[in-house]
């Protein structure tokens, strides 16, 4: 296998890295961020190193992210605000909204700088705290080395707090990432098993409720069968998990367990295929004018997104959200999801087209008299831009106002917060999502720059 140029410049840059490169062994790693909403409001404000923070959901509903010395606190996660909130204020912990600017803008510098590590050809983004690296070409006795080079620069560089588990599969590398983090004095964020008695013993340290790929039904399912942990998973036969786990993704799970190699890195995809956007109102809405408001405002949103990567769009769906009925003594329930889509007449890309056929949908399936909590927009059916016909009879500027909607997007970007928009989006926007405790989007807003006295 040829060794990716960055591979090589890493390797350089750790003392003994550059030995022999013989008897190499595929691995791969996970590098996960820990507490990563959290991490990014400590990135501010070094006080909070050490302290109990959280943050929340949108509309400040739940406990989204926490730090370890809240969770010893008692805070639960995902558990509703209103209910910690008494333990929350008897030990101050730090309480912040969800401030999704920052943590995008955080994530991508991790990411990149995972990059600049090992190579972007070596990194499978995985989700917004999480990335798999492709380590194939790098000599296993230097894999904890290596590891600790990139927990300590991605800590240097981003201010973000990393651990980083490797093992020769994608789901042995995630069990090796949670033993890392359970055990962070020990491990110092950074966990290699690299040897059958290291993985078997992680792997009976391991539930099978916490082995990735594993959902609670079918770890509810193995506990029937008396398989309690990921050791005793992986040893049933490839016909067992054929019947018993859902067939070709069994098998692939067993066989990443024994440390074969059978979920493989993926190419970023470049190109969505569906867009969507989707938000809690603020306070419940009754009104069809504020729920237009909030369609063309998301469709507004849906589309920005379709012309960044110079599509156009074929199809358009909307969804509303109400609050159910809910008897006293009964558990809680979202409300029903009603939707709508509808087949455009050409694929398109143009905001004001899709907006009109958006609240066309929304009189479809607006009920007067309820309570509604959430709307959505979804694109899809999505086409190269370069693929539609124009007009011949008409300039080249008015073929779906490409050039509009260029300038609108180019204005939008540069000065934020909707300096241009449709009428049709509302002014006031009194069912936009509640953000009371949301910390300044340091990174991406010039007049919320952190100062520094």
């Amino acid at each position: 296998m040829v060794l990716d140029s960055t591979i090589d410049l890493a390797m350089e840059q750790i003392p003994e890295m550059a030995a022999a490169k013989s008897a190499r062994k595929a691995f791969k790693a996970i590098v996960d961020c820990n507490s990563f909403y959290c991490s990014c409001e400590r990135v501010f404000r070094p006080a909070l190193h050490d302290k109990p923070v959280v943050v929340l959901s949108n509309n400040d509903g739940c406990i989204i992210s926490r730090t370890d010395e809240a969770k010893k606190l008692g805070v639960e996660m995902a558990g509703p605000y209103f209910k910690a909130k008494p333990l929350i204020e008897k030990y101050q912990v730090a309480t912040f909204s969800s401030n999704y600017n920052l943590y995008g803008d955080l994530s991508w510098r991790v990411m990149e700088t995972l990059r600049q590590i090992v190579g972007a050809a070596n990194v499978e983004v995985y989700s917004v705290d999480e990335a798999f690296l492709d380590l194939d070409a790098v000599p296993y006795e230097q894999l904890y080395q290596l590891g600790k080079h990139i927990k300590e620069t991605v800590e240097m560089w981003t201010g973000v707090a990393v651990t980083v588990g490797i093992a020769p599969t994608k789901v042995l590398s995630k069990v090796a990432n949670r033993l890392a983090k359970k055990n962070k004095t020990q491990s110092q964020g950074v966990m290699v098993l690299d040897t059958r008695a290291q993985i078997n013993e992680a792997l009976s340290l391991t539930a099978v409720d916490d082995i990735w790929g594993v959902g609670r039904q079918y770890a509810n399912k193995l506990h029937t069968f008396g398989i309690d942990d990921a050791y005793q998973l992986s040893h049933m036969p490839q016909e067992w998990a054929n019947k018993n786990m859902g067939g070709v993704v069994g098998i692939r799970l067993i066989k990443e367990l024994k440390g074969e190699q059978a979920i493989f890195m993926e190419e970023a995809l470049t190109q969505k295929k569906m867009i969507a956007t989707t938000r809690m109102f603020g306070t419940p809405v009754t009104a069809i004018k504020d729920i237009k408001e909030a369609v063309a405002t998301y469709t507004s949103r849906a589309a920005e997104k379709l012309r960044r990567q110079n599509g156009a769009a074929s199809t358009i769906s909307v969804f509303v959200v109400y609050r159910a009925d809910v008897k006293p003594g009964e558990r809680f329930s979202h409300g029903p999801n009603i939707h709508a889509s509808v087949i455009l007449p050409h694929a398109t890309s143009n905001t004001n087209e899709l907006i009109k056929a958006a609240l066309v949908l929304v009189e479809k399936i607006y009920e007067k008299g309820r309570l509604y909590k959430k709307a959505g927009v979804t694109l899809s059916g999505i086409v190269a831009d370069e693929m539609l016909q124009g007009n011949l009879f008409v300039p080249a500027a008015q073929n779906n106002n490409r050039m509009l909607m260029s300038m609108m997007d180019n204005i939008n970007f540069s000065m934020r917060n909707d300096m241009l928009k449709f009428a049709s989006s509302g002014t006031t926007r009194d069912w936009k999502m509640r953000q009371e405790l949301r910390s300044p989007r340091y990174t991406t807003r010039w007049d919320e720059l952190c100062e520094v006295h």
